[in-house]
């Protein structure tokens, strides 16, 4: 529903309107993921991917301190170009972006928080953010997991981003009540790689069983999300020894410049870009072409199951 500080895009309010499939999608990675105009082509395409598959793509952002679930392509256009000079929003940073009428670039969380606000039930991205490396000493936990466990929104994802630690980020998620499913695996995809050692709560094997999941607990009134994690295609799987030396150094180079906050994810990903040659760039892109491919085939069968 739209207020005075949400705007809908007509494509999107009319899919809604409709009961047609809609999937939202952050801008983070849009202003913050990769240069102009490499994350121009990114964004759009996954828009495509989304429509090929059978649903609206609704791209989310603050432009100018409005709220909005759907971008033209000059807004994506903007954002690409102004790159860091948009400020990476998270639950937090909304109040003073609206009323500062800021440029923000939405991370899972924002992004989450304008699709519930929308009526936007499906969202694909590339990884959560989640317990960092140390947090027991830095506290350094991502706004991401608590959206999760406060607004009913599917989240599919190709795991918690690698940089983080994985079984700490899992004990959270379980404390907090939220299913955290595999699409196709047992194990929870590590993002760059397609499996780790750590087990998920359950398995789906299909967009209509994934969607009957996520109807189930609606239905049941739970108030939590459901995170999906689908694991990067084979092809553009990275090798687990050279991701994770990589990871490594860039921590190490993290804690020595004191970064930590909502900093220490760019400046990670930066860094395990530049140590692979890129390479992990390339796969990121890859495996948030196939989240938003199976985001819409389950934002379809959702819409079908009503």
């Amino acid at each position: 529903m739209e207020s005075k500080y949400l705007e809908i895009a007509p494509e999107v309010q009319k899919a809604l309107a409709d009961g047609t499939p809609v999937v939202a999608l952050e801008s983070t990675i849009i202003s913050h993921g990769m240069p102009y105009p490499q994350n121009v082509e990114t964004a759009l395409k996954v828009e495509e991917i989304v429509r090929e598959n059978g649903a609206v793509p609704a791209t989310t952002a603050i432009i100018g301190g409005k709220l909005k679930c759907g971008l033209k392509k000059e807004e994506i256009e903007y954002l690409g170009k102004k790159g860091l000079e948009v400020t990476k929003c998270s639950r937090r940073d909304i109040p003073m972006a609206i009323a500062r009428g800021f440029d923000g670039a939405t991370t899972v969380a924002t992004t989450m928080i304008i699709a519930n606000m929308a009526g936007v039930s499906i969202f694909a991205t590339g990884g959560i953010g989640g317990v960092h490396r140390g947090a027991q000493e830095t506290m350094d936990i991502s706004a991401d997991l608590e959206e999760l466990a406060n607004t009913p929104v599917m989240v599919v994802c190709a795991g918690a981003k690698a940089i983080l630690d994985i079984p700490l980020t899992l004990e959270y998620l379980e404390t907090k009540g939220v299913p955290v499913i595999g699409y196709g695996t047992d194990n929870l995809p590590a993002f760059y790689t397609r499996g780790s050692q750590f087990k998920v709560d359950y398995r789906v094997d299909s967009p209509e069983e994934a969607a009957k999941a996520f109807e189930a607990q609606r239905g049941a009134g739970l108030h939590t999300g459901m995170l999906l994690t689908n694991p990067i295609p084979e092809e553009f799987s990275m090798d687990e020894d050279t991701i994770n030396g990589a990871i490594e150094s860039a921590v190490k180079e993290a804690e020595e410049k004191g970064i930590k906050g909502k900093e220490s994810t760019p400046f990670l990903l930066a860094k395990v870009k530049d140590i692979t040659a890129g390479s992990s760039l390339d796969a990121n892109i890859q495996l948030v072409f196939n989240n938003a491919k199976v985001a819409a085939q389950i934002a379809k069968a959702y819409c079908e199951g009503k």
